[in-house]
């Protein structure tokens, strides 16, 4: 768009209209084919130059005040293109010449810096701004390209730069910088930290008060699920990294969580960090923290990072599958050799914690595709626990959407009358794609819903209106009628329900209670006590 055009493209383009010629022979000639600069370097020795074709035929000509008038055109038109781009712009850009003058200050540089436009275009900027403090100069002065840099020019913000020195002939003639407000990043970052780390201590507070299975808040009775529970209770009889896999939703950090507290001591701390939630720009200070003056506008006390924070408890990383590939080289290098430097430090520090890593992504085809290393790959998979999502184990969601109902219904102080099986139907039939998080979502819903502490199913998100085209309004009418007249104990209701699903399993078996316990996941002994409980012979 801003490239001097040829001078074909000039006449064709009626930048300039030819000239009669008187005598051509008396003037240079150029080509339809040369470049702009041809052509200025003809019109500097003489005031006008003939314009030929490949034949060698004169077309007409172009004199000086026809290039001077062109150039100054072409000027105007590549600052107005300029001006529209800079106040297009919601990021702060600066821009200063060769002798450190402000050329150009956008309405974001206004924000971020508190200093007008009117105040600084065209003055020295070390005269507002502290001269170790100006990335900006080690590009105007070193010719330094700085990407993605952090930066804090004041205690209550955080920017990323980016700066590029301006070549103009083989010189720097300026530099450019810009910066983006990542405040709101960060601190949405540390509080989303601190309240990890809250709820984390005050379920250690709680754990004083309750039974010591470090498992409790794992649910689920069915085969695969006990399996899984049983493999990961393994685990915990050594320190060794930990990496679990699974469809989100599932429970990765419960499970993380629970091998955590059967294995460390309860003073322990675990420290979660999501390798997907943090820019990669910041990953390294969050994870490895950073001394005192480590970069422009650190907090002057320095930081404490996470791997620190987790020393002789666990660091759990979440979504180690979006780790930079730049940390992930540093992290197995940590898990190598247990040492670290800080950003900005010189001291190398030990590093005493547990790894638990988590994803829901498949490490192996992301190493395929160069975005994982399969070194770290190894080093975290030392031991692999694979989560089974819900539709595997349906077994489990009785269990599980009468364990939410209890804990939402004290919650909202909601207690809920009448749970029809109709509703209980259908979330068994339901594929569960977003696994216990979606099923523990849909559970508050329900009991948000029932303001009458009646559930029906047309408070379900995933229930469709279609299901009623069948039933004629006189049949809704008297279901309304019975559900507002006959009010059945949850209880009650769930055992009439687990009583038909026992009656039809033995049927499917002809009796036979062994391979009837086999099929539903549960030991004979489960189905026995059921059985006499419901009164099922």
């Amino acid at each position: 768009m801003f490239e001097l055009p040829s001078v074909k493209e000039i006449i064709e383009s009626n930048f300039i209209c030819l000239n009669q010629v008187d005598n051509e022979g008396a003037l240079p000639k150029v080509y339809l084919d040369d470049s702009f600069a041809a052509l200025a370097d003809a019109c500097k020795r003489y005031a006008a130059v003939a314009v030929v074709n490949s034949g060698g035929q004169v077309l007409g000509c172009i004199t000086n005040e026809q290039i001077i008038d062109f150039l100054y055109d072409s000027y105007n038109q590549l600052k107005a293109f300029y001006d529209a781009v800079i106040k297009t712009s919601d990021a702060s850009v600066t821009v200063i010449d060769a002798d450190e003058r402000v050329r150009t200050w956008t309405e974001g540089a206004e924000k971020i810096f508190s200093v007008k436009k009117d105040e600084i275009v065209g003055k020295p900027i070390i005269e507002f701004f502290e001269h170790q403090n100006l990335q900006i100069l080690e590009s105007l002065y070193k010719g330094k390209r700085i990407q993605g840099k952090h930066h804090q020019p004041r205690s209550d913000l955080f920017v990323l730069i980016n700066s590029n020195p301006v070549y103009f002939n083989g010189r720097i003639i300026g530099a450019v910088v810009s910066e983006t407000d990542v405040t709101s990043q960060v601190v949405l970052n540390e509080k989303l930290f601190n309240m990890s780390t809250e709820v984390h201590r005050l379920e250690q507070e709680m754990a004083k008060y309750r039974p010591s299975d470090p498992f409790r808040y794992i649910k689920g009775k069915s085969a695969v699920m006990e399996k899984t529970v049983q493999m990961a209770k393994k685990v915990c009889s050594v320190r060794s990294t930990v990496l679990i896999l699974g469809e989100s939703g599932v429970g990765k950090e419960v499970f993380a969580k629970s091998i955590h507290e059967a294995t460390e001591g309860p003073e322990a701390p675990f420290i979660s960090i999501n390798c997907g939630a943090i820019p990669a720009s910041l990953f390294e200070s969050e994870l490895f923290g950073y001394e005192r003056g480590a970069f422009s506008g650190a907090d002057h006390r320095g930081k404490k990072g996470k791997i620190e924070l987790a020393k002789g408890g666990t660091l759990f990383l979440d979504e180690i599958g979006e780790m930079p590939l730049e940390m992930q080289v540093k992290m197995l290098r940590v898990l190598q050799e247990r040492k670290y430097y800080k950003v900005g430090g010189e001291k190398e520090i030990e590093a005493n914690f547990r790894v638990i890593a988590a994803t829901n992504r498949d490490l192996k085809e992301l190493i395929k595709e160069g975005q994982f290393r399969e070194d770290l790959y190894y080093r975290l998979n030392v031991v692999s626990l694979k989560i089974p999502p819900l539709k595997e184990r349906c077994e489990d969601i009785v269990e599980l959407i009468h364990y939410f109902l209890n804990d939402f219904s004290l919650r909202y102080q909601r207690p809920i009358h009448h749970f029809s099986q109709e509703v209980m139907q259908e979330m068994l039939q339901y594929d569960w794609p977003g696994n216990v998080r979606e099923l523990r979502n849909v559970v508050e819903r329900l009991v948000v819903f029932a303001t009458d502490g009646v559930i029906r199913k047309e408070y379900l998100p995933f229930h469709s209106a279609m299901s009623y085209s069948a039933v004629s309004d006189t049949d809704l009418q008297e279901n309304n009628i019975e559900m507002k007249t006959v009010i059945v104990p949850l209880q009650e209701e769930m055992d009439q329900h687990e009583k038909k699903v026992l009656e039809k399993a033995l049927a499917l078996t002809s009796g036979n209670k062994l391979e009837c316990s086999k099929k539903l996941g549960i030991t004979r002994a489960t189905l026995y006590n059921r059985l006499k409980r419901l009164g099922l012979s």
